[in-house]
């Protein structure tokens, strides 16, 4: 194995590390500052280590969702020329800018939500540009005008920047006679009134969100954009499982990654609603783990030790039932 070397802790006049890269097809891309979908960067969402990034820049370096970064920039171009026709006196259009993400979990919904709002930001559609991410506990109360309180005041906290709702299929589940049918009123009510100084985006799975939309006849109209975030192929989990262990200071051997890579497909197949970047973000997690409880017994590992993830690290225990390899998934 080559030697692995860190910027961290390095000795005075040591040489420095080459820059950070992922693995594309076609060869190497400098990796932005912002985390992908399902793990973090270490560093404040959208700052490197030098400032602020382009959201721009960290949209294009999300791995995968060609469809959905080509239909953000369509978004924010239109935007963007409204303002500069409104500046010149022209005619525009009114901006609603309302979205609903389609998707399984894990599939960056969340973390293009964050981009958008800092893009958003930098052309002056919202002031702000922050993003609140809520459920439906937060929205639903336990008594007649307690939902709508509730409501107004997540609506509140997000004004100037973006209000994300997960699981927003939910607010509709109950029946006629639950709270939530309460929060989708006030939430399309707001939809309008708040137009100019807020963007909502309802999120959640495919099937589960094209049937709320048909739960209350103002949605369709307040919420015109739709935008459908698939899956992600086994080859770009791979590209994420990577990035993720970089960011950490792990590095997978060939073993680690083959078996990986066969599990994906795996468990891809037999899982229902699979959780994508969320379930590589688990299995490396739990990988780290167990390097950890393979090493804590060794007399002073070596530096290539610490930092190798080997395919012990991601095998299934001895004695787990199929089932359990999957349990994790779900949530």
């Amino acid at each position: 194995m080559p030697k692995i070397t860190f910027s961290r802790g390095r000795k005075t006049g040591a040489k420095a590390p080459p820059p950070r890269y992922r693995w594309v097809e076609g060869g190497p891309r400098k990796v932005a500052a912002a985390g992908g979908p399902g793990g973090g960067s270490g560093t404040k969402a959208g700052e490197g280590a030098e400032g602020p990034q382009d959201p721009l820049l960290d949209l294009d370096n999300l791995t995968g969702l060609e469809k959905v970064k080509e239909i953000i920039k369509e978004i924010t171009a239109y935007a963007k020329m409204q303002k500069i026709r409104q500046a010149h006196n022209l005619k525009s259009a009114p901006l609603v800018l309302h979205m609903v993400f389609k998707g399984n979990p894990g599939t960056g919904k969340t973390t293009v939500a964050r981009i958008l709002g800092r893009l958003f930001q930098d052309i002056g559609i919202l002031p702000k540009g922050h993003l609140v991410e809520i459920e439906r506990a937060d929205l639903v109360g336990e008594y007649i005008g307690h939902t709508a309180q509730k409501t107004r005041v997540q609506i509140n906290k997000a004004l100037g920047g973006i209000l994300f709702i997960d699981e927003a299929y939910s607010l509709a589940r109950g029946g006629d006679k639950d709270f939530g049918k309460e929060a989708i009123d006030t939430l399309v009510k707001a939809a309008e009134d708040h137009k100019d100084q807020l963007i909502v985006i309802l999120a959640g799975y495919k099937k589960e969100m094209e049937l709320f939309m048909l739960s209350n006849p103002g949605l369709k109209s307040r919420f015109p954009i739709q935008i459908t975030f698939p899956d992600y192929r086994r080859e770009e989990l791979m590209e994420i499982a990577g990035k993720m262990a970089r960011e950490r200071e792990y590095i997978m051997s060939k073993a680690a990654r083959n078996y990986l890579y066969n599990f994906l497909e795996d468990v891809n197949a037999k899982t229902l609603n699979f959780s994508n970047a969320r379930l590589v973000r688990n299995l490396i997690e739990k990988a780290i783990r167990k390097q950890a409880a393979r090493l804590v017994h060794s007399h002073n590992p070596s530096r290539e030790q610490l930092v190798s993830l080997e395919e012990v690290d991601f095998a299934v225990d001895e004695g787990e039932a199929p089932e359990d390899r999957f349990y994790y998934l779900q949530y």
